[in-house]
């Protein structure tokens, strides 16, 4: 099952070549296929902050990558060490819900330490962020073997599957959470159609998941985020299939804003709900989901359409992330493995495992 889900991986969008990070402009699809060349720090703190790179697990591949390219900068320098350690603030302020953000740069920090002056540092951490690239990539897919055995255990074959956001390659290291789990289940020939709500107001859903998901040749439909409760009534829905950004101790998962409502909806219509992420995004040290921190960014994005006034002018609540409580959840699918109606016990558990293949 692994080769053939290797085999089947169309859609990247994190590439280091010659020294350099290549990131796949999020912001331009499905428009346009254009590659960002990061070749500084700067340039990756850019691109994380405007969403040119987006999802917690691709935030945190950029970052790694970007941790590199500042070591490179400031290697010349007498007090390297004190201005390097500006460049990891800054690369941790860029978004501050995401788990495998700072879980990727601490990685990174920790590598470093162990090192001695005489090593190569430069090729050292190079090979670190490229291991950090690779090993999110793996556990995508065996997150995807987890997910699809959940998904047929639960339902059987023909289903169709609801998602939000965008969780699939574009938003890790390559073939996705949430998405991978649906596309390997496709493979499976478990999925008749996908519904993917369109995730305002950056429009994850209908820009990026319907293109990945159009792209591997799966049965999308996009609807309207208010839409998403009447389908469950009226369409069959089996499975919600969601990533996340930070799960907290307890379980309680922050994710796309719009996935708790959602949630809600599901557990009212009896619609099983599925959380994909990799233990990365799971930080012990936040008790429950009232303590991660969630991202508001600038009222144009509610205000404007593509950079047009829509809008009064009023104020704006525009937070882009909101927590789903753990009790509304009915798995929890990571590469260590799963865990169903998830409490801080079974987080702490999981998070005692090793990884499972």
């Amino acid at each position: 099952m692994r080769e053939r889900l290797m085999a089947a991986e169309k859609v990247t969008g994190i590439q280091w070549r010659d020294g350099t990070l290549h990131l796949l402009d999020q912001r331009l699809l499905p428009a346009r296929e254009q590659w960002l060349v990061c070749a500084d720090v700067a340039s990756v703190v850019q691109a994380i902050r405007a969403m040119a790179v987006r999802g917690a697990a691709a935030i945190g591949i950029a970052a790694a990558y970007g941790l590199v390219l500042a070591l490179r900068e400031r290697l010349v320098e007498d007090d390297w060490e004190q201005a390097l350690e500006e460049d990891f603030l800054e690369l941790a302020e860029a978004r501050p819900t995401a788990a495998n953000l700072f879980w990727a740069l601490n990685r990174m920090r920790e590598r470093l330490q162990r090192l001695s002056p005489e090593d190569d540092l430069l090729g050292l951490m190079e090979a670190e962020a490229v291991a950090i690239h690779e090993s999110d990539r793996e556990a995508n897919l065996t997150m995807a073997q987890h997910g699809i055995e959940q998904i047929r255990r639960h339902q059987g074959s023909e289903q169709t599957l609801l998602t939000y956001g965008n969780a699939g390659a574009l938003a890790s290291g390559g073939f996705g959470t949430a998405l991978g789990v649906i596309h390997a289940a496709y493979l499976e020939g478990m999925v008749e159609r996908v519904y993917a709500g369109e995730t305002r107001p950056w429009l994850q859903g209908s820009r990026l998941t319907a293109w990945e998901l159009a792209h591997e040749g799966i049965p999308v439909t996009v609807c309207a985020d208010s839409a998403l409760a009447h389908l469950m009534k009226t369409k069959g829905i089996t499975w919600v299939v969601v990533g996340a950004d930070c799960i907290a101790a307890n379980g309680d998962v922050a994710s796309k804003i719009g996935t708790y409502q959602m949630a809600v909806a599901a557990m009212h219509h009896g619609v099983r709900f599925m959380v994909v992420a990799s233990s990365t995004s799971i930080d012990l040290n936040l008790p429950s989901g009232e303590d991660i921190p969630l991202e508001e960014r600038e009222a144009d994005e509610l205000l404007e359409v593509a950079g047009k006034r829509m809008a009064a002018e009023v104020e704006v609540f525009n937070t882009v992330f909101d927590v789903t409580p753990a009790d509304l959840i009915d798995v929890i699918v990571t590469e260590k493995g799963i865990v169903e109606r998830p409490d801080t016990a079974k987080i702490a558990q999981l998070m005692c495992r090793k990884r499972l293949h």
